[in-house]
């Protein structure tokens, strides 16, 4: 592939044996293998605090917000897998992404979410697989202006869903998870001249 996609990779989740940490890396296996360059991110890596005016007000974007806001800007598309608490999305994750939706001057509104594409999933020890959660994330995602694919993937029962290597037991549900990567590199590649 001529134009070689680059892909920001991360889950909602700061759990060291989370989940959606595996999905996430499965995925970004399967766009590595469509010819994708992946950054993998730990949201544990970047501790943003919760998100406050007032502080914001007196001292603009923390450094790992900024951190985060900057891998944003940086990649063409974004593999989330996120965790479902309580039938949305993680505290976690909702956070990191109201820190990088604000404005910054020198930068257009939204600057580090508008264009960009994304690949969503989840994986949860419920039977929906986290399913609920990724409703509320398109939400989001597209009113922030990200091109959700219409492909998800929710695995059910995560906690007897993996080997401990990481990978998936069932050999459909890997594929499905490493297809939702490979798709997100090949479109765009698709899409740019």
């Amino acid at each position: 592939m001529a134009y070689t996609p680059k892909i920001l990779a991360f889950a909602g989740s700061t759990r060291t044996d989370s989940f959606n940490k595996k999905l996430v890396k499965i995925a970004g296996a399967g766009a590595r293998s469509a010819g994708a360059d992946i950054t993998f991110l730990d949201l544990r890596d970047i501790p943003m605090p919760l998100y406050d005016g007032d502080l914001e007000a007196e001292q603009g974007i923390p450094p790992w917000a900024r951190q985060f806001k900057d891998l944003l800007l940086a990649h063409d598309e974004l593999l989330i897998a996120s965790p479902e608490y309580n039938s949305s999305l993680s505290g976690v994750l909702k956070n990191a992404i109201n820190w990088a939706s604000r404005p910054v001057e020198g930068e257009a509104p939204l600057g580090c979410f508008v264009g960009k594409v994304a690949s969503i999933m989840s994986a949860s020890p419920g039977a929906l697989g986290g399913l609920r959660g990724l409703v509320h994330l398109r939400a989001i995602l597209g009113n922030i202006k990200v091109l959700v694919l219409p492909d998800q993937v929710a695995v059910g029962k995560a906690h007897e869903a993996f080997n401990p290597d990481g990978s998936l037991k069932e050999a459909k549900q890997q594929e499905s998870i490493e297809k939702l990567g490979e798709n997100l590199a090949t479109i765009l590649a698709k899409l740019t001249p």
